[in-house]
């Protein structure tokens, strides 16, 4: 059922989403060289990793200088990259990579190997179940990069404070699935994304 209703929820939002797109495509052609799309290796379910597809927000090869980003203001984010994040558009085309099966709409963010090696025996019960779009995890840190950019050392802050906290919420995902919640945790989304949101 859950495999099912990912399917049928992102194509009807990639149709609806169509036009939006075409227009952030064209933005990110224009504005920057390097490509419209993203793909950053992700460990998925199970361990096995895959490539999640983001709309590009930075400058080509952003990634050599670390795959965290700090701040909205990181130099590294172009002017169309700084209002796609700050709406959350960069990460619509992981709808793709839920048709393809990679993820699924609702489940634990998907993370970088480098990351995943530090996960105890039991954070690694998150890779059980396909990775998602959007969890509690992601409303609860909607705004992860500026807690980020306040940190003098911002992967010791990832490592020892969010990353723990955000497995501890992921883990409510495992522990009470069901579609009532995934449904839940969308509508949450969606608002949190609307401009006139308080986050």
């Amino acid at each position: 059922m859950k495999r099912l209703f990912d399917i049928l929820v992102s194509i009807l939002v990639l149709l609806v989403f169509l036009p939006i797109g075409v227009v952030i495509t064209l933005w990110i052609a224009f504005e920057s060289r390097g490509g419209v799309f993203y793909r950053q290796e992700r460990i998925g379910k199970d361990g096995v990793p895959f490539k999640m597809l983001k709309f590009r927000s930075m400058k080509k090869h952003a990634d050599r200088e670390g795959t965290l980003t700090v701040g909205m203001r990181d130099p590294r984010i172009t002017r169309s990259g700084y209002f796609i994040r700050k709406y959350k558009l960069d990460e619509f085309p992981q709808f793709i990579n839920v048709l393809k099966g990679d993820m699924s709409i609702v489940g634990p963010r998907p993370e970088v190997h480098e990351f995943v090696a530090l996960y105890s025996t039991d954070q690694r019960r998150i890779l059980s179940v396909r990775p998602g779009i959007t969890d509690y995890a992601s409303l609860e840190f909607f705004r992860e990069n500026e807690l980020l950019g306040n940190s003098t050392d911002p992967k010791k802050t990832y490592v020892e404070e969010i990353m723990p906290a955000k497995i501890e919420l992921n883990m409510r995902c495992i522990e009470h699935p069901g579609l009532a919640q995934d449904i839940k945790i969308m509508w949450r989304t969606f608002v949190k994304m609307l401009p006139f949101a308080k986050h």
